[in-house]
């Protein structure tokens, strides 16, 4: 039976972070709204069962939606659009939304959207603090941290979101003051078709936009917008006018157009990856209205160290160099630590393997042909990737766990070495998350003897 008193009769399907924030939304508007959720216990269901009545929640199928008579869902980004009971109500015309589509209606403040493959977190962090530095009231969340629903606030200069791809197929038209692709690569093929899809997907983030920046040597990220959008491109090669890149003369420098803005050496984020992190966010802070040389700013790249688990130091022991890159989890990210810290001397020692979300891992064997001494090899997608290495004559081995590998790499790195932890793969086929793998990486590295950080 549908809702009584509404011509617009509301559910959220899926329940977990994003779900329970838009219960937690409309239940604050007033509004009723049914919960769907395929799972018999998701998370939240609790906290959901304390402001939507028991008879509006339903549990373990999303069939109950096609006779609810809804008319408008929310959908969970972990829900893929293509479920065949979303897919009925699409034909019939029941909307599909999103928490950021409801979030853009209700913000009073400029969003700042960002999204790609890999670095999206870092990024995200990093403008946020670049605004908070210049005196801005600023928030990041989203994708990242706290859903975007529990952002709201009357007082805000701007909103700093993390967007997923699963997150924008459900939005329409953001409008955000400025939109950013950071870089499209394989992910998430087990979810979408093919990368056009995927990069479809992501493109939605330029929608209404007021201006945007792009990566200059990533064509998939480029916006196809009108003339008067203004569009800032960022290249870890030489800029040009108006662009943001890197200058080469006595010292490395980040660049607008010919504009020497700040040393690399000045800067605590190294690898090129990085720097380039850091010009899309000089570029995201110009397209706001700030200064990209402001003072402030130089403090907070001085000192900004990156986030936990993405390309993070965790120790030198024994002349060798340990990187926990855990929140690597596709082949893009993973190719950014590599072309990041690799060298012709081929000293980096690849730790990968996990889920692979139906990737291809042909370019990560071209990447460690020209970087990587060696690569170790486990979980779920193992085999794929030593199959594509060893088509690349590429030296690996494959291992259980991750213990098992630091005992093989005591009889193989050497002092100058680094042992480079970025999967390329997901950790849920042996990890709650990222963070966990992560965190069994560090304890690892601190099991080592004679440890020096």
């Amino acid at each position: 039976m549908a809702l009584i008193g509404s011509d617009r009769v509301r559910a959220v399907v899926g329940l977990g972070k994003t779900g329970l924030a838009c219960v937690e939304f409309l239940a604050r508007q007033g509004l009723e709204f049914y919960v769907v959720d395929s799972r018999d216990t998701p998370p939240g269901l609790e906290a959901a069962q304390a402001l939507c009545p028991a008879e509006n929640i339903f549990t373990g199928s999303l069939e109950p939606l096609l006779t609810l008579g809804v008319t408008e869902l929310y959908v969970s980004p972990g829900i893929p659009l293509a479920h065949p009971v979303l897919q009925q109500l699409a034909a019939q015309g029941v909307q599909m939304r999103g928490d950021i589509d409801l979030f853009k209606e209700h913000a009073n403040a400029p969003i700042v959207a960002i999204t790609g493959s890999n670095a999206k977190s870092t990024v995200t962090t990093l403008v946020d603090l670049l605004l908070r530095a210049v005196g801005k009231r600023s928030v990041a969340g989203g994708n990242l941290g706290d859903p975007a629903l529990t952002l709201l606030a009357d007082d805000m200069d701007f909103y700093v979101l993390e967007l997923s791809s699963f997150q924008l197929e459900t939005t329409t038209d953001l409008g955000a003051k400025v939109a950013c692709v950071l870089n499209v690569s394989e992910d998430h093929m087990d979810r979408y078709p093919n990368l056009l899809a995927y990069q479809k997907a992501k493109q939605r983030i330029y929608q209404g936009c007021q201006g945007a920046v792009c990566n200059k040597q990533d064509i998939l990220t480029v916006p196809l917008l009108q003339t008067n959008v203004p569009v800032r491109a960022f290249t870890t090669g030489q800029p040009d006018l108006y662009e943001y890149g890197l200058l080469q003369d006595d010292d490395l420098w980040l660049c607008r157009g010919v504009e020497r803005l700040y040393k690399a050496s000045d800067i605590r984020l190294q690898g090129k990856h990085n720097l380039a992190n850091v010009l899309s966010c000089l570029a995201m802070v110009e397209l706001c209205g700030v200064d990209p040389k402001h003072p402030a700013i130089a403090e907070v790249l001085a000192s900004f160290a990156g986030l936990p688990h993405r390309c993070e130091h965790v120790a030198t022991v024994d002349g060798v160099t340990y990187i926990n890159d855990s929140k690597g989890t596709n082949v893009g990210a993973t190719l950014a630590a590599l072309q990041g810290f690799g060298s012709a001397a081929r000293n980096i020692h690849l730790i990968a393997g996990g889920d692979g979300k139906g990737a291809d891992f042909k370019d990560l064997a071209r990447a460690a042909k020209q970087f990587v001494k060696h690569s170790y090899l486990f979980g779920k997608d193992a085999a794929a990737i030593e199959q594509v290495l060893e088509q690349q004559h590429c030296g690996y081995s494959r291992y259980r766990d991750l213990e098992e590998i630091f005992q093989s790499l005591k009889a193989t790195v050497a002092p100058g070495d680094i042992v480079l932890f970025s999967p390329a793969c997901a950790s849920l086929d042996m990890y709650k998350n990222f963070e966990a793998r992560g965190e069994h990486f560090c304890r690892l590295v601190g099991e080592l003897p004679c440890s020096v950080v």
